[in-house]
């Protein structure tokens, strides 16, 4: 994978496959938002950037490639974080890194503006054991969210 970098007058040059990656490089190739790179790093311990000062944020490629595959199964696929955890945990990262993932980018997420709720799913749509994840990372996100409210 090469990525392209910005230099001083707007030129352009290939990023070597091997070279590590800043989070906004990371984020707009995924399509996702950087504090959503930086949450996964609080769910997924195999995420392991490397820091530097000031709290720069350096992927290697591998790193890339394992959001890259957590990305599809939590939104393609549709896992939820608990579902992905137990993945990483039950199987190698090498067996869920080796399942093929899209030869093409990933599809852009839908905007806010944009979406349009579907039809509501009866309860019976999602097994006993779902509903019970969903609720688990519901009360986890509540959890982080009255955190980082009360640090103000």
């Amino acid at each position: 994978m090469t990525g392209e970098v910005e230099v001083a007058g707007g030129r352009r040059h290939a990023k070597s496959a091997s070279a590590f990656r800043t989070i906004s490089e990371v984020a707009e190739d995924l399509d996702v938002p950087s504090h959503v790179l930086r949450f996964w790093e609080t769910k997924f311990s195999q995420i392991r950037p490397l820091k530097r000062g000031g709290g720069r944020r350096y992927y290697r490629p591998e790193d890339v490639e394992l959001l890259r595959r957590i990305r599809q199964l939590l939104y393609r696929d549709g896992y939820t974080i608990k579902g992905v955890q137990r993945l990483l945990r039950d199987r190698s990262i090498e067996a869920v890194e080796a399942e093929p993932a899209p030869a093409s980018p990933p599809p852009p997420l839908p905007s806010p503006a944009k979406a349009q709720p579907g039809p509501a799913l009866p309860k019976a749509a999602m097994p006993p054991r779902d509903l019970g994840a969903v609720a688990d990372e519901l009360a986890e996100l509540k959890r982080l969210l009255m955190r980082a409210r009360a640090r103000g």
